[in-house]
């Protein structure tokens, strides 16, 4: 078959994007995770089956920037506080697996043959867990905030953290290149110089560049600058012989404070996503099917031992610390396998020439085979860990302290930060409730970080934007913005995308309300309705007295309600002429 440059780039990507749509929902229908319905199509398309694609290679070099992009959203996520509530179950579980799991795989590489380097790759590699699969799994069963939920996404936490010395490692152990490379201690300070240059930049340069692109009101811009700062910060690295992902995770955690945070997740995720599913596919792609069957029960027998192996250690490690015996089956079930991170640190040490190429197929495959026994492992577990809860084990005691039922505690989404909402955040925080802003405007978003609100910069019409503001666990959302347009799209998006969603939201005048009503907000108010009525009735109380007042108030407010269902129905016009039947008034009311 043509390669892919033969062919075109457009009727390449139409066989990546085609590989995909077919094998990952299939994969998923059938519990096995997007990463393995990747990985199949890479096999089926890849020049060791069908040969749809002849060369794996280009597409590797530029699917390997999705693993850049991912360092950098793991980076956006590992907020200081976070880590700290978790350091014990990340610094002390998740070092104690990863340190003890490596040794003893890399011992027994070394056991069966490969030479020290080789063992050393193959131990950090196959130590790593999956974090698409066992966060999938999590959630699917709704145990992500379960006591044993918790502890497995510590060690995955650290894992993740673990990536960047581990490829850092992998560098060190690359032979020497013939063009001259500097010195150890010089490269070492070209390192330390960018690295702490990267830092300076960071602390005083991005947040106000930031903040300078984000009052522009240019979307496109600030994602393009998203960008450009993963893509300055992976070639810095790069530039003195560290690992691109490692500037790509340096950046992330210099933004993680930042209220642009969630705004950078938003904007990165779609790009992180689709390469790394052509990452996937391209080691699909390169997966040598003649090696793997000539060496079908060496791997079979080896991925029994890798399971059997992690397995053991992590179910050790849970009991020692106090994880109870279901917990602990659970735990280690979950992060049996091996990860999507086993990947790249194979493909890292095959182009540097640490790690043979039949070696690193071989190691790839025994990967890939462990993810596609997990799913039929932590359903056994399951079962395993209910007949010891049955038998009456005791309950553990959560990490975490249990949210009470309380539906004050769910959050309240207030989108818009300007003149209303922040009357209205002020008073729900007052009664107690837990308030979480979304704006565009970044002297808004520090005004409502001054209040000690959870705030997110970004655009409420869009729905990704709500969703990491965490609008499927909300109570209810007040729109608060300008964009009357803007305002019914949203109503409109939040309804169908989250229908449990209360919609509460502010507009001008009475012809917007029609419209933002009909749109499906449950309730709408009319920003200077209540003020223009509360100056006449302080006006004729002056003139008056109280007397009567009330009264009144209640009769306009009843005939103003009833024009405006008159003008839903016959328009603005005829709505006024039903009223002036009504009431026989000469006037307009």
């Amino acid at each position: 078959m043509a390669s892919a440059g033969d062919t075109g780039y457009l009727a390449a990507a139409a066989v990546y994007l085609g590989a995909a749509v077919v094998a990952v929902p299939l994969f998923k229908r059938l519990g096995l995770g997007s990463v393995l319905g990747y990985l199949a199509a890479g096999v089926v398309i890849g020049p060791h089956a069908v040969g749809l694609i002849a060369d794996a290679d280009d597409t590797l070099r530029i699917a390997e920037f999705g693993v850049v992009l991912l360092l950098f959203v793991i980076g956006l996520e590992l907020k200081p506080a976070r880590l700290w509530r978790l350091r014990q179950e990340i610094f002390g579980l998740g070092l104690a697996q990863v340190m003890i799991t490596g040794g003893a795989i890399g011992a027994l590489a070394l056991a069966s043959g490969m030479s020290a380097t080789e063992g050393i790759v193959a131990g950090a590699g196959l130590a790593l867990s999956s974090t698409a699969f066992a966060v999938q799994i999590l959630r699917e069963k709704g145990d992500f905030s379960a006591p044993y939920g918790d502890r497995s996404f510590a060690i995955l936490l650290f894992q993740d953290l673990a990536i960047v010395p581990l490829l850092a490692l992998v560098s060190l152990l690359a032979p020497p290149s013939d063009t001259g490379a500097d010195p150890l201690w010089l490269a070492g300070l070209k390192a330390a110089g960018a690295v702490g240059g990267l830092f300076l930049i960071g602390h005083f340069a991005l947040k106000p560049i930031f903040r300078l692109i984000a009052a522009a009101r240019a979307d496109e811009v600030f994602t393009a600058a998203a960008l450009l700062v993963v893509v300055g910060s992976a070639l810095a690295m790069d530039a003195v012989g560290l690992s691109m992902a490692l500037g790509a995770f340096l950046a992330g955690v210099l933004l993680a404070e930042t209220e642009f945070r969630h705004q950078l997740e938003t904007d990165i995720e779609p790009f992180r996503g689709l390469l790394m599913g052509l990452f996937f596919i391209a080691i699909g792609m390169s997966m040598d099917l003649e090696l793997v069957a000539e060496h079908i029960g060496l791997l079979i027998a080896g991925v029994v031992l890798l399971i059997a192996l992690k397995m053991a250690i992590l179910y050790l490690l849970a009991r020692a610390f106090r994880s109870p015996v279901s917990d602990a089956v659970r735990i280690a079930a979950t992060l049996c396998q091996g990860g999507e991170f086993g990947f790249v640190i194979f493909s890292v040490a095959m182009a540097q020439g640490v790690m043979g190429i039949a070696n690193g197929s071989l190691l790839m495959a025994a990967v890939t085979l462990s993810m596609a026994a997990t799913p039929f492992i932590v359903k056994l577990a399951d079962k395993l860990a209910e007949r010891w809860r049955e038998s009456g084990e005791a309950q553990p005691v959560p990490m975490m302290e249990e949210a009470p039922e309380d539906a004050r505690l769910r959050p309240i989404i207030i989108a818009g930060f300007g003149r209303m909402g922040q009357v209205v955040g002020r008073i729900l925080r007052l009664r107690g409730y837990e308030v979480t802003l979304i704006d565009n405007s970044p002297e808004r978003i520090r005004i409502g970080m001054s209040f000690g609100n959870e705030v997110y910069f970004g655009d409420a019409r869009r729905l990704d934007t709500l969703a990491s503001a965490g609008a499927d666990q909300a109570r209810a959302i007040f729109l608060c913005i300008d964009d009357r347009h803007g305002a019914r799209l949203a109503i409109e998006r939040i309804r169908e995308r989250f229908p449990n969603l209360e919609i509460f939201v502010t507009t001008y005048d009475r012809f917007t309300y029609l419209e933002l009503e009909a749109a499906g907000a449950h309730f709408v108010e009319r920003e200077t309705f209540e003020a223009s009525v509360n100056l006449a009735t302080r006006a004729i109380a002056h003139w008056e007295g109280e007397e009567g007042i009330e009264d009144l108030i209640d009769e306009f407010r009843r005939r103003d309600m009833q024009l405006l269902r008159l003008q839903s129905e016959y328009g603005a016009h005829g709505g006024i002429q039903k009223m002036r039947q009504k009431y026989s008034l000469e006037k307009d009311f």
